[in-house]
Formats: C-alpha cells, sequence, structure tokens
C-alpha cells in the first residue's frame, strides 16, 4: 500500500511504505459501512465521468510542447509530465465515475471516502529481434470493459490496466487485486465493480451482433438451384412492388418485403408470408450487407440470427459480399448513383479537407444512429446563449448537482457544452518522431472527440424513438430539446427563448368576409418545397423518362438531375392563404369556407428554417424531395410582420358552434374508450410507417376508437403541433381513479384544472363545457364517473355562471403560475445571416446520415460526427434544417 502526499497537488511529497494485512483491514473498517457490492439494477460507470469526458484512458499528465524556430531549424522542448495521474475515480458506493478534477468535489459533497481508480496504458510493443512486433498473445492485462482507440494500430500497440483503490482525503492507495490483505466484503465489491457491464451496452450497436445467435439452420440451409442472380440495384417487393425495407430469403432468392419487426422498418410483411407458404427459414435485408455481415432474420427462431456461411449463401445469387456497402444504420438505398451523388456532395467526398483542433472544433462519435442528436447539439451549442447559460454557469451548476448528476439536464448538458467547447478533446496529433522517441516508454494518443453515451441516455430516457438505436428526425430532436430546455430552466434564465416567436392566424369566412385573429408559439419555421416553380422542368422530365427506362431494362442508372427551387417560391408559399377544411363561421352559425393565412407577431432572436421535404406517397411511404434550393446568407422576412385587426376589417362573433345532444352519448363515450390492450396494431404501425413518432400514432387510434388508419391520421393532423404530442400515452380515468388534473397527454394541470382532451370528448357527445368541467373536478378527472355525476344533477345546467366565474379563476391560475420570468419572446427585426445548417441524406428520416455546417470566424466548418474539418464546398442548397442569427438594425 502506498500513500501519494504529492497526488492532487498535496504538499508532503511522495512515499511508501510496507503494511501488514491487519493494517489494511484497520484502514478500511471505518469505511466498510460505505462500500457496497453492485446490485441488480445498479449502473456501474467505468468508462465516463459525470461532470466530464475523463475516462480510465484520459492523461493529464500530457505532454507540454514548445516550438521554437531557429535558423530554420525546428527544435523541439519537450517537459515530461509532472506526477499527476489522469483515469477515472469510481466511488464504491454511487459506483458513480469522476475524473481526477471531479472526484474531490463528489467527496466533499458526500462524505464517501473509498474509490476504485481505474487506469488504462497504451504502450508500443516490444520488437523482435528482426525488428517486428512479437507475435500476438492473449491480453491478460486488459480487464477492463472500455473501447480500444480506433485510430491506434493493434500491431503496434498493447494495452494494460491497472486498479487500485483510494482512500480520501489523505489519498491511501491500495494495488488491486490485494485479496490476501483485503477484507472479504471489498474484495468481492471490487471483483463485482471490475467485472460490471458498461450501462450503455445496449446502446452500442457493435455489441449487439455478439449477442446474436447463430441460427440452427444455417449449417444446413437448402438453397435451390432456380437460377435466380440479384442486381446490385433496383430491386423491389415481388408482391407489391415496395421499394424499400426488402429482404431476400436465403432459399429461393425470392425478394419481399418485410413488416414491423427486427430493423423497427415498415412493410406489408410478404416476406413472412412467403416463409408461412414455403417454410424457408432465412432471410436476409438488402442495404444492410456489407463484408463485415448483414443483417439476418430467422422466421422459425424468431429472432435476429448470425449467419455464419453467409457469405458462401448469398454468393448462390451473384452476391460478393466484399463489393457490398451499407449505410450508417444499414439502409440502404437501391438507385445508387443518385444516393452516392448525394452523401458525396453533402460530406465534401473527394476534397481535401483540413482538420480543425482546438476550442469549438470538437466532434461526437457515432453511437449508431446518433447523427441527428450530434448535429444538432453542434448547432446549439454555437449559439452564445446557450454557451453562456450551460458553460458560462459551469461551477454552479456542477455544485449545486443532484447527488447523481447523471440524471440532471442541466449537468449533462453543461458536461456536453464543456466537452464541445473547451478543446480539451479537440487536440492536434502528435506526429514528430523527435516526441516519439522521446515518449516511445508510454505513447499518450490524443483523444478523438467525445461520445455522448450519457447525454443521449438521459435525454431519450422513456422517449420510445430517441431512446432506440435507430434514426430519428433531427427536427423532432430539436423540438425534444427545446421542450427538456424549457422544462429545467436555470433560474429565471432560459437560453430557448432565442428560438421562440408568435405565429398570428388570420382565419377569414369566405361569405361574411368577417374574420378571427389567433396567436400561437412556435419554435422553428417551416417551409413546403414549391416543386411546382422548378427552373428546371424540361430537364427533370427528360431524366425521369430515362430513369424509369434504364430501371424496366435493369441498366444502370443516369446521372441524377436534382429539381432547382427558388428560395422565393418556397417563402411565397409559406404566406399563401389555405382552405380551413370544415371551418364553422360564428357569423352564419353554420360551416362555410374558410380561408387562413399565417404571419409574424414577432420575430425571434435565431430563425429555424425547417425545408419540409419528407412528404407520403399514395401508398404511404414516406418520399424525400431530393432538391436544390437557393438558400440566401441574408434573409429579411420584414414583410412578414403580422398586422392585426385591419381598420375596416370586422371580427367574426364570439360563439361556440350549436350543441346537438344525441340519444346515446353515454353508450358512445364507453364505446370510444378502449382497452389500451386492444389498440389496433396495424393502424398504428401503418401511421408509424409515415415517419409520424410511434406514441402519437398509438394515441391516435386509442383516441378514434380504433376506427382506422385514415381516421387516426385526421387526428394526427389536428394535434401534431401541440408541444407533447409524441408523448408517451396516458390513460383518462376510465375504469379506475386517475391522478388529478392528470391529462390524457401525461400534462398535470393546475388548480384542478380537467385535461382539456377529457372536457373535449365529453363536450362532443352534447354537453356544456361547464358541466363537463364540474363534472371532472368532482370526480378526479374519472370519465365514467363523470357521466354519472352529470346524469345525476339535471339541476346544475341551469346554474352556471358559477362555473364560469369558476372557469375563469381557473384559466387566470394557470396563466400566471406559468408565465415564465422575463420576456416570452425577443422581438426584434425580421433581418438574418445564415450561420448554420444541418444536412441530412437518405430517402427518410428514419434512415441515412446528417452533418452540420457552422460558420465560425469567418470560414464554414463541416461536423461529421468526430470528424471537424474546414469545408471547402458547404452546400447550403441541399439541408434540411437552416439557422440565422438576426442582425442588429
Amino acid at each position: 500500500m502506498q500513500r501519494r502526499g504529492a497526488l492532487f497537488g498535496v504538499p508532503g511529497g511522495s512515499g511508501s511504505r510496507k503494511m501488514a494485512a491487519g493494517d489494511i483491514g484497520e484502514l478500511l473498517v471505518p469505511h466498510m459501512p460505505t462500500i457496497r457490492v453492485p446490485r441488480s439494477g445498479d449502473r456501474v460507470y467505468k468508462n465516463e465521468c459525470a461532470f466530464s469526458y475523463d475516462s480510465p484512458d484520459s492523461d493529464f499528465g500530457s505532454a507540454r510542447e514548445i516550438w521554437k524556430v531557429k535558423e530554420k531549424k525546428l527544435l523541439l522542448l519537450l517537459h515530461m509530465a509532472d506526477n499527476s495521474e489522469g483515469g477515472l475515480y469510481v466511488c464504491m458506493n454511487t459506483f458513480l465515475a469522476f475524473g481526477r478534477e471531479h472526484v474531490e468535489r463528489h467527496f466533499r459533497k458526500t462524505g464517501q471516502s473509498v474509490y476504485m481508480h481505474l487506469k488504462r496504458h497504451v504502450r508500443e510493443k516490444v520488437r523482435g529481434a528482426s525488428g517486428g512486433a512479437l507475435p500476438k498473445r492473449r491480453n491478460s492485462k486488459m480487464f477492463l470493459d472500455l473501447d480500444t482507440d480506433d485510430d491506434l494500430n493493434s500491431d503496434d500497440y498493447e494495452y494494460e490496466d491497472e486498479a487500485k483503490l483510494v482512500i480520501f482525503p489523505d489519498h491511501y492507495e491500495i494495488a488491486l487485486p490485494n485479496i490476501e490483505e483485503l477484507p472479504a466484503l471489498v474484495t468481492i465489491a471490487c471483483d463485482a465493480v471490475l467485472s460490471s457491464k458498461s450501462p450503455y451496452r445496449k446502446q452500442d450497436p457493435d455489441t449487439w451482433e455478439n449477442e446474436l445467435p447463430v441460427s440452427k439452420y444455417a449449417n444446413n440451409l437448402t438453397q435451390l438451384d432456380n437460377g435466380v442472380r440479384i442486381p446490385p440495384s433496383g430491386w423491389k417487393c415481388a408482391r407489391c412492388d415496395l421499394r424499400e425495407n426488402l429482404w431476400l430469403n436465403l432459399t429461393d432468392g425470392s425478394v419481399l418485403c418485410g413488416k414491423w419487426f427486427f430493423d423497427s422498418s415498415g412493410g406489408n410483411g410478404h416476406a413472412l408470408e412467403h416463409y408461412r407458404d414455403t417454410g424457408y427459414p432465412l432471410a436476409v435485408k438488402l442495404g444492410t450487407i456489407t463484408p463485415d455481415g448483414a443483417d439476418v432474420y430467422s422466421f422459425q427462431e424468431e429472432e435476429a440470427v448470425l449467419d455464419p456461411h453467409l457469405a458462401k449463401h448469398l454468393a448462390h445469387f451473384g452476391i460478393d459480399m466484399l463489393h457490398m456497402h451499407g449505410t450508417e444504420n444499414g439502409l440502404q438505398d437501391n438507385d445508387i448513383k443518385p444516393r452516392v451523388s448525394e452523401w458525396e456532395v453533402i460530406q465534401e467526398t473527394g476534397t481535401k479537407l483540413k482538420p480543425m483542433y482546438g476550442p469549438g472544433y470538437t466532434g461526437l462519435k457515432n453511437l449508431g444512429n446518433s447523427c441527428y442528436l450530434s448535429s444538432v447539439m453542434q448547432a446549439i451549442f454555437s449559439i452564445p446563449e446557450f454557451q453562456r447559460a450551460y458553460v458560462g454557469n459551469l461551477p454552479r451548476i456542477f455544485d449545486y448537482s443532484p447527488l447523481d448528476p447523471t440524471q440532471d439536464f442541466n449537468t449533462q448538458m453543461t458536461k456536453l457544452g464543456h466537452g464541445l467547447l473547451s478543446g480539451q478533446y479537440s487536440k492536434p496529433p502528435v506526429k514528430s518522431e523527435l516526441i516519439e522517441q522521446v515518449m516511445k516508454e508510454e505513447h499518450k494518443p490524443q483523444q478523438n472527440g467525445i461520445s455522448p453515451r450519457m447525454f443521449k441516455a438521459f435525454v431519450s430516457k422513456s422517449h420510445p424513438e430517441f431512446s432506440s438505436n435507430r434514426q430519428q428526425d433531427a427536427q423532432e430532436f430539436f423540438l425534444h430539446l427545446v421542450n427538456l430546455v424549457e422544462r429545467n430552466r436555470i433560474g429565471s434564465e432560459n437560453p430557448s427563448d432565442v428560438f421562440r416567436f408568435l405565429v398570428e392566424e388570420r382565419i377569414q369566412c369566405c361569405q361574411t368576409r368577417k374574420v378571427r385573429y389567433t396567436e400561437r408559439v412556435d419554435y422553428l419555421m417551416q417551409l413546403p418545397v414549391a416543386m411546382e416553380a422548378a427552373t428546371n422542368k424540361d430537364e427533370l422530365i427528360a431524366y425521369e423518362l430515362t430513369r424509369r427506362e434504364a430501371e424496366s431494362n435493369r441498366r444502370p442508372l443516369p446521372e441524377l438531375v436534382r429539381a432547382k427551387i427558388p428560395f422565393s417560391a418556397c417563402l411565397q408559399a409559406f404566406s399563401e392563404p389555405e382552405n380551413v377544411d370544415d371551418f364553422w363561421s360564428s357569423a352564419l352559425q353554420a360551416k362555410s369556407a374558410g380561408v387562413k393565412t399565417s404571419r409574424f407577431a414577432s420575430f425571434p432572436e435565431y430563425l429555424v428554417v425547417q425545408i419540409k421535404k419528407f412528404t407520403f406517397g399514395l401508398d404511404w411511404v414516406p418520399k424525400k424531395f431530393d432538391v436544390s434550393i437557393d438558400m440566401p446568407d441574408l434573409l429579411d422576412i420584414n414583410h412578414l410582420r403580422a398586422r392585426g385587426l385591419q381598420p375596416g376589417e370586422e371580427e367574426l362573433p364570439d360563439i361556440s358552434p350549436p350543441i346537438v345532444i344525441p340519444d346515446d352519448s353515454k353508450d358512445r363515450l364507453m364505446t370510444q374508450l378502449i382497452d389500451p390492450s386492444d389498440i389496433d396494431e396495424s393502424s398504428v404501425m401503418q401511421l408509424a410507417e409515415m415517419g409520424f413518432p410511434l406514441e402519437a400514432c398509438r394515441k391516435a387510434v386509442y383516441f378514434t376508437g380504433n376506427m382506422g388508419a385514415e381516421v387516426a391520421f385526421n387526428w394526427i393532423v389536428v394535434h401534431m403541433e401541440e408541444p407533447d404530442f409524441a408523448e408517451p400515452l396516458t390513460m383518462p380515468g376510465y375504469g379506475g381513479a386517475a391522478s388529478a388534473g392528470a391529462s390524457v397527454f401525461g400534462a398535470t394541470g393546475l388548480d384542478n384544472q380537467p385535461p382539456e382532451e377529457t372536457v373535449a370528448i365529453i363536450t362532443s357527445m352534447g354537453f356544456h363545457r361547464n358541466q363537463a368541467i364540474q363534472a371532472l373536478r368532482a370526480t378526479n378527472s374519472n370519465l365514467e364517473r363523470a357521466l354519472d355525476w352529470i346524469f345525476s344533477h339535471p339541476e346544475f345546467e341551469e346554474d352556471s355562471d358559477f362555473v364560469i366565474e369558476m372557469e375563469n379563476n381557473a384559466n387566470a391560475n394557470i396563466v400566471s403560475e406559468a408565465k415564465p420570468e422575463g420576456p416570452r419572446v425577443k422581438d426584434g427585426s425580421g433581418m438574418y445571416e445564415l450561420f448554420a445548417f444541418i444536412s441530412h441524406m437518405g430517402t427518410s428520416t428514419m434512415s441515412g446520415h446528417y452533418v452540420c455546417h457552422i460558420k465560425k470566424e469567418g470560414r464554414w466548418v463541416i461536423y461529421n460526427d468526430h470528424k471537424v474539418c474546414a469545408s471547402e464546398r458547404p452546400p447550403k442548397d441541399l439541408g434540411y434544417m437552416y439557422f440565422y442569427r438576426r442582425i442588429p438594425s
């Protein structure tokens, strides 16, 4: 055992002394009550600090280099590291991990004294007599469940892990393993910590393959000699012509569409039907085939499997695995040439890009389809208001963080912001041969980007889509993040205020010409793609004819021709009037034709523009407009400023639609409320295939009483702008007491205000709104009991003044309590300049890849996962989301 007085800068030097087993046991006795053995369900963090991106292979004793140029000769003055240590400290009670800079904070806050210090050393391999590395052998010195550095050649370097107990505040060290000297409880606890798996193991798609079983049909799979050969492109389902989510049966070579299983992609289930008809068990997903393998599914075993003979089975149908490639998430478009072109242009492939290092130039490692998160967060933390709110308040946020900082939004946002902006994890590689010679004893590679595992795990917690490893819509994640920022504001400071603006909606009755003005809050501007305004229509028509001919004849596809859309046409489409279906005119007391126009009641400080590139075909399959839009660097939308009620305009009367009371009102309500377990999953999947969040689809089918996907789609259109649109389904008080004020969307009302959706269900049956509110209040928002209350209190309808007053008071309380401190909107000029944009590659938001371009220090920079480079040709015309900042007037 050692006592390191110099550790953490403690004065007194360092020394060591040999102690007997009894001395170690005596030293640990006062701390034994605080040492725990990890139980099932405990998360043991060994990869990442709770406050930083330090890890066991982090090294705070890196060399400091001073370069001097003298007489055109490069001289290196290298000062070796001091006696400090990096690595990670795992608390033996909470199992949280901390870097050297943060472990003292945890000790002061909790009083926990015993930590396990984990350190990984990377050394150059010992060379043989001939100069080559010694033969490979099993590395028994690696026992930590850590990722190895992909940038290091495994033939040249080897890893050695070190573990020891450290007792605070005196920093006593006990080397591990030390079974003879340690108490039994401590030995068991240390062994359990060292052998525990990473809490993010399920997030890493590379580990899934290790967990997949080998199919029992793989070794003796029958393959029909029917002459089938699979072309490299142009695939479609043999039964329905679907061109996505296609599976190749490894027995007869049939190409058929999948169902909503294994990879969560949509289809009509013809691959499964084919198995039921033939019994052919194995299928491989087209587009996932790479030299390393592919996604293989066993219908008989009902799970994803491994096929050790996949190369041979594919070769039977003319597929050479060594020449196949897939996309980031295993989905690949059939039209190879256009797809490659899009990827090359957006990622600036073929251009020699200069890597960027230092503060603000740190990349984010891809966790497997996490590029949507990385792109949004890079853009978010390029905004000064977010930098100040989180990184600027780092000491206060960290000092006042909860006991488990991994579960605190502000802590994790601050940690991510500091990781991206500090430059600590973005250092240029050391290439000098002189440095390598001096540091030959122990090579310390620079960290290449940061891994947002802890951040993603927290922000996606309980969200059915973002918690998965599937690709997601960057726009949906942006709104999800804004919602989290709103709910976790730091005092009166709310950085998301910079995005918030008010939209004025003007609806005019076409018959009476009277108008109604309303306002709503929004955080981004959605622009439609004005395809009819394309400036190269003749070229597009010729390309489409050539493409169809090449596809039908199985020839290579022609060079892609994109529609060129003027940005002014998209902006004009945004401001054009649109018809309002089923508009009820209060002036006519009847349905009439209505027209709606939208304008900005206020302009945000930062304007986020989304190009609505994704739509749905007649077959409900999501499609993407692959278009080029000449997005301006300077944007003026002052002409879209709302003007309010104009002279000569007459407002529509504030009258509610007439109420018609049906005879079977109670029975109809009860039929509308179905058991959640009886939700029509086929309708849910049809909606989800269109790109809507899964939980929103479930709610749509539930609240429309299993009336089918088309009816549920109409519900989605009406409710999709609501902030909790994608929140999980929360049941109203049906068949049991619901929590007071709990709405069907999971929101909590104030002052026992009944859920608005529940009120709407009752009023849709013909009851007065006042009756519905009072009945729900009296029955704790239980729908069935509320109906009984209404039928048993017929006299209540006559005395509604009291209820109206109560409702007004409740609404006033809601407004006063929900009103945030400070300005809700930051209005100003409508002049903006472009500073960032996010681009998407692929055919759908559920597949493909995202990258982000940000303008920093006068030049564009591309953020492509962990790679950060100076951009040479930023593809501003192919973006999906654009970030503009206001130009001060």
